[in-house]
């Protein structure tokens, strides 16, 4: 997965690591239990946009008519004071890759004012969130 260098939104893990690792849905699940269970307050704010899965035409259409699909929404939003603005992907770098939007999305939050970033892995998650609470 190749990092734009145009990219202004921070990336937190190591992007030499290979091998063996979850797949991005278990780090997504991972990263929301430990927020709910560590920064209850925080998970409350938390909102994870549905651009993905199987719906009909029509379903689609109304969905992009009530704002609930938006090209390249990141994976973790939690709004508050300055929005943190999160795409997971897994570990190992070369397993992802992005979809359509997704890094316009975040050049786009951070030139907005949020904190913005690519996270690759769990504790790259878990990193950039004590950094934007902190």
């Amino acid at each position: 997965m190749k990092i734009s260098t145009e990219a202004k939104y921070k990336v937190y893990g190591d992007l030499k690591f290979r091998g063996k690792c979850p797949s991005e849905d278990s780090v997504h699940v991972a990263f929301i239990a430990w927020v709910r269970h560590k920064y209850p307050d925080k998970a409350a704010l938390l909102l994870h946009p549905k651009n993905e899965g199987k719906r009909t035409p029509q379903q689609v259409s109304m969905d992009r008519k009530m704002g609930s699909i938006t090209k390249g929404a990141s994976d973790i939003i939690i709004v508050g004071g300055k929005t943190f603005v999160c795409e997971l992907k897994r570990q190992d770098c070369t397993k992802s890759h992005w979809q359509p939007g997704q890094e316009d999305f975040l050049n786009s939050s951070h030139n907005d004012g949020a904190f913005a970033c690519v996270c690759f892995g769990l504790d790259a998650a878990k990193e950039a969130f004590l950094e934007w609470v902190n």
